[in-house]
């Protein structure tokens, strides 16, 4: 399966209109409930809807991650990465490798 990644660049982040935009609906259908678990959480953020019917879509991913893994120079290089037309730096997608 191919994997399309794409990443604000540095600073713009905070700057993002639509992560300005839904956060206000969001902070709105949080108030006067306890956040008690991140299944509440998730719930809350996933009912939010606009007037103009904009919806936001949230999910939990229970993995569980070991840190401190290490990628080797060899392993990255086996990865096949084809940027973007656009900002190919920022965008890009991950390819399944051929055996």
């Amino acid at each position: 399966m191919a994997i399309s990644v794409c990443h604000f660049p540095p600073g713009t982040s905070k700057w993002n209109k639509i992560e300005h935009r839904m956060f206000c609906h969001i902070t709105q259908n949080w108030r006067g409930r306890p956040l008690v678990s991140l299944e509440a959480i998730v719930s809350l953020i996933g009912a939010v809807t606009t007037r103009k019917g904009l919806k936001i879509q949230a999910g939990l991913d229970p993995g569980k991650y070991e840190l401190g893994q290490k990628i080797t120079d060899k392993d990255l290089a086996g990865i096949r990465i084809e940027k973007s037309e656009f900002q190919g730096a920022w965008n890009y997608s991950i390819l399944p490798n051929h055996k």
